[in-house]
């Protein structure tokens, strides 16, 4: 792991070095594999609690270590988001149904470097419904990658995500947001995924952050259940997100968690 540090913007992002780019691509394809790996373990009759022992192993198996597990007392090495869960779902021994949709949410740190990433499963066969808020949603991730580079700001960003999704109909979740990482979870910036084109900080080589948009069928306000962790939509619409972690370089980005076999979508 590299000693430099970098400098720090006066927005309080982290500027790293060529080689710390080497460190978050381990631990952004360890996490990708792991997503990877634990498709074949998403279906009816499954439950979500079996499908994060499956993830734990894995963690443990590469030698890494899980980010969730123990962070602010969560007790599970994956988020797992079924339905009209936007995110933070915690796994259990609710059983998966068919034609359930879920997004599975797993960070891993790697010689201190942290890889986090996210992606939707089906359970069984995909509506023709939510296979459209699926690939929106997946099309909105890859429109606020296509964003990033030197010059550009992060209002940017939010502002190609929104001005897409709204556009077909759908919306932006505005209570979660995308973050800075690195050899931290939650760093700044606040990677927010709606915003007028132009506004906030300005992007620039060596920041590292996740783009994770959560768009929803109905409308885009959220609560959180009892259990002070999982958000659901307030109307019970679905809810679909993608999360990457990136890396942005002198003339665009570096996705960090690509999937190895070419996964990240559920309708490979």
């Amino acid at each position: 792991m590299s000693d430099h540090k970098g400098r720090i913007t006066r927005d309080g992002i982290r500027i790293h070095d060529a080689a710390d780019f080497a460190g978050m691509h381990k631990a952004g394809a360890l996490a990708a594999q792991i997503l990877d790996d634990v498709a074949e373990h998403v279906y009816p009759g499954q439950t979500t609690g079996a499908i994060d022992a499956f993830i734990e192993d894995q963690v443990n198996k590469a030698g890494a270590k899980s980010a969730t597990i123990g962070y602010k007392g969560y007790k599970h090495a994956s988020c797992i988001s079924v339905n009209h869960v936007v995110c933070h779902g915690i796994p259990g021994d609710k059983k998966l149904k068919d034609g359930d949709i879920l997004n599975i949410d797993v960070t891993v740190i790697v010689d201190g470097w942290f890889g986090d990433t996210s992606r939707m499963y089906v359970a069984g066969k995909l509506s023709r419904k939510t296979e459209r808020l699926i690939q929106i949603t997946h099309d909105s991730l890859m429109k606020g990658i296509e964003a990033v580079k030197p010059g550009n700001t992060f209002g940017d960003i939010g502002h190609a995500i929104q001005s897409f999704v709204e556009g077909q109909r759908m919306s932006v979740v505005r209570d979660f947001c995308g973050h800075g990482l690195g050899t931290v979870f939650h760093a700044p910036p606040n990677v927010l995924h709606y915003g007028r084109a132009g506004s906030g900080p300005m992007l620039e080589e060596g920041m590292f952050f996740t783009i994770e948009p959560m768009v929803n069928l109905g409308r885009p306000e959220t609560k959180i259940l009892a259990d002070d962790w999982t958000a659901v939509t307030r109307d019970k619409s679905l809810s679909a997100q993608f999360e990457h972690s990136i890396g942005v370089t002198a003339d665009g980005c570096e996705i960090f968690t690509l999937s190895p076999g070419g996964k990240f979508h559920p309708t490979y």
